[in-house]
C-alpha cells in the first residue's frame, strides 16, 4: 500500500489533535505535583505515557502533511516530588 499525502483539511485537523495531546501531557505532568493520592498519581502517569506514545504515532502520520508546522517536544520538564 502506497502512502498518500494528507489533504490540507486533514493536516489541519491532525495538527489540532497534536497540539491538544501535547497540552494534555503538559497539564497531567504539572498536576502530578499537586496530587497526593498515590492511585490518582499513578493513573496520571499512565496517561502521560500513553499520550506521549500517541503523539509519537501521530507525528509519523503528520510527516505526510502537505504543509507542516513544528510539533512541540512531548517531554515536559520533570516535576520534582
Amino acid at each position: 500500500m502506497k502512502d498518500f499525502p494528507l489533504a490540507p483539511h486533514e493536516s489541519i485537523d491532525l495538527h489540532e489533535v497534536l497540539n491538544f495531546k501535547t497540552l494534555c501531557v503538559a497539564k497531567s505532568k504539572l498536576m502530578q505535583g499537586m496530587v497526593f493520592d498515590k492511585e490518582l498519581k499513578t493513573l496520571m502517569q499512565k496517561d502521560v505515557e500513553q499520550s506521549t506514545q500517541a503523539i509519537n504515532e501521530l507525528k509519523a502520520v503528520y510527516e505526510r502533511a502537505p504543509f507542516q508546522a513544528p510539533v512541540p517536544e512531548s517531554k515536559p520538564a520533570p516535576i520534582l516530588n
